[in-house]
């Protein structure tokens, strides 16, 4: 089972879970300020779930999650995001191994002042 590292955390997960729901059902504040009640619920087309990931334990980020899907690369090519960075939808991400997630500031977690 992989290990997920958010918000002083260490939550177990099922190979292949959602990382939106993983951390939800573990209480991790994953959205910020009003996002809480205003996001799309998961289908990928808010934006507001965006989160930084790393792999941990020397593995590759390609190995520990999901492929980009065109959904996440759609709507993080859209203002306020900026694609050139390295954040990803936790809705639209799968855990495949352990990895640390870190959120930013911003309506949409795009900011660059850590959330946690």
């Amino acid at each position: 089972m992989p290990n997920v590292i958010a918000q002083g955390k260490t939550l177990s997960c099922p190979s292949g879970a959602n990382l939106r729901r993983v951390l939800l059902e573990a209480g991790v504040e994953l959205y910020n300020g009003r996002s809480t009640l205003i996001n799309c619920r998961g289908i990928g087309s808010c934006g507001t779930c965006a989160v930084a990931i790393e792999a941990v334990d020397g593995s590759e980020l390609s190995d520990a999650v999901s492929e980009v899907n065109w959904r996440d690369l759609t709507r993080r090519s859209l203002p306020p995001h900026d694609p050139s960075r390295p954040l990803r939808l936790a809705c639209q991400t799968r855990v495949l191994g352990n990895i640390h997630v870190t959120k930013y500031d911003g309506f949409w977690g795009q900011g660059t002042d850590l959330q946690w």
